[in-house]
């Protein structure tokens, strides 16, 4: 049943969960289900739950039908797997980190001790694997609305006649999305402040998942996007940002993951992003928002990046300013990247910082980051460009950029690159400690594709 949007605030209750394993309602008619696996959870020892396994899609190239599971926990558990169509010789559970199980001819069953999300995949096929995702207990539960409380219960959710396909949150408001509730359309965010967006339900093909314009300390905890038109967040001038346990996926054009422009103070942490285009893109100057942007976090992330890159800094900027807008002091660590595909060498990089429109990007540090696979493209991409197709202006500078315990463990990859525009617009003060490709250290120069326009470039 469709339940059209009301935004009459009535009474809420706000809890602290105390349960050790949270499993959730059985899907909604408005999400498909997925036969291809059987999946199963319980505490060590006890009664097997059944979980719901959505259909979700994923790669632009040719969209395939995946699964997607999710549940809550805060102590260890064990986790059943049955693949329904076929036997299998081969598993793997990634991010890659040992993980031990038992099989069966067309099952397996494996231990978790902490939260984690992960992809299931049977003899390599990673179009068509399990997405499991092991949430943090939630903490914070609202069974009905109430003034500042939007609470949108288990059901399909649209917004009537509300324009542009969007549900637009006012400030000093607290969205609750339960378990089992979708909802159609975009969270629109815009000229607000102290709003949270909390929950494990659903955001189902929206224009955009959620919009953070102009806006001010906005949380978003433990939602789901699936494949919306554009970006599953989008932030423009947003000050205070913060993502936490946030899961999407994506299969079209210009559906990238994280998309912020011209922000500040920003702290992603625990997120899954499978997108088919870039999954973390973070610009300056674009359309409406000017300014530059600072102090970005991003630590414990899963990223999978069917098309372009996993993370991409510095594109846009104002190619008006001579000075240069700033984009600088972002960190990034404790990070898997499980998939770059990009075929156009100008699009590549699992790590990218290509800025163009008179950007300076500086005081950047990659930390503690595991590369598992690339399937066209290259572990590095840092240049000064001018892209006819959206610069007006080359770059003017990347510096003081550092590479801390990199590991790439796949074949077959571009050389990384590291190119300037002119003796004026270059790259300057770039480390790089402790990177390895397949167990051997990348340390000298003549390991990338490199031009003159480069200086102060260091291995350690």
């Amino acid at each position: 049943m469709i339940r059209k949007l009301s935004l009459c605030l009535a009474l809420c209750v706000a809890t602290t969960a105390a349960a050790e394993l949270r499993t959730y309602p059985e899907g909604n008619p408005g999400m498909p289900h997925n036969d291809d696996y059987t999946v199963k959870v319980r505490t060590i020892g006890g009664e097997w739950r059944n979980l719901y396994e959505y259909k979700v899609q994923v790669d632009m190239d040719k969209p395939q039908d995946a699964t997607m599971v999710q549940f809550d926990m805060d102590e260890p558990v064990e986790v059943f797997v049955k693949k329904n169509n076929g036997d299998f010789s081969a598993v793997d559970i990634r991010p890659l980190k040992n993980d031990k199980y038992e099989r069966g001819r067309n099952w397996i069953e494996f231990r978790l001790d902490e939260p984690r999300y992960l992809s299931v995949e049977f003899d390599g096929d990673r179009l068509h694997n399990l997405h499991l995702f092991a949430n943090p207990v939630e903490t914070e539960i609202y069974t009905e609305s109430a003034p500042g409380v939007m609470y949108f219960g288990p059901g399909t959710h649209k917004p009537g006649d509300l324009p542009n396909n969007q549900i637009r949150i006012p400030s000093n408001t607290t969205v609750y999305i339960a378990p089992g509730a979708v909802i159609k359309a975009k969270l629109l965010v815009a000229d607000a402040e102290n709003v949270r967006i909390l929950g494990r339900g659903i955001l189902d093909h929206p224009i955009r998942g959620i919009e953070v314009t102009d806006s001010k300390n906005v949380e978003i905890d433990g939602v789901i996007v699936v494949n919306p038109d554009h970006y599953t967040v989008f932030g423009g001038c947003a000050d205070g940002l913060k993502i936490r346990n946030l899961k999407t996926f994506s299969t079209k054009g210009w559906s990238d993951g994280i998309d912020l422009m011209c922000c500040r103070n920003v702290d992603i942490e625990n997120v899954f992003v499978r997108t088919s285009d870039d999954c973390l893109a973070f610009y300056n100057h674009r359309w409406l928002w000017k300014g530059g942007s600072s102090d970005f976090t991003v630590r414990r992330a899963v990223l999978w990046a069917d098309i372009a890159h996993p993370i991409n800094v510095g594109g846009h900027g104002d190619p008006d300013n001579a000075e240069g807008e700033v984009i600088e002091r972002l960190r990034f660590s404790d990070i898997d990247i499980l998939e770059h595909d990009e075929d156009d060498p100008d699009y590549c990089g699992a790590m990218a910082i290509v800025v163009g429109d008179n950007n300076i990007a500086r005081d950047i540090v990659f930390d503690d980051i595991r590369v598992e696979s690339i399937q066209e493209g290259a572990l590095f991409h840092l240049a000064i460009i001018f892209n006819p197709k959206y610069n007006k202006v080359p770059g003017q500078k990347i510096e003081n950029v550092t590479f801390r315990n990199i590991s790439y463990t796949g074949y077959g990859e571009y050389r990384p690159v590291m190119k300037g525009y002119s003796d004026q617009r270059n790259i300057s003060n770039i480390t790089f400690e402790n990177v390895t490709v397949n167990g051997k250290k990348l340390d000298r120069l003549s390991d990338f594709n490199h031009n003159e326009y480069i200086k102060n470039i260091r291995f350690k």
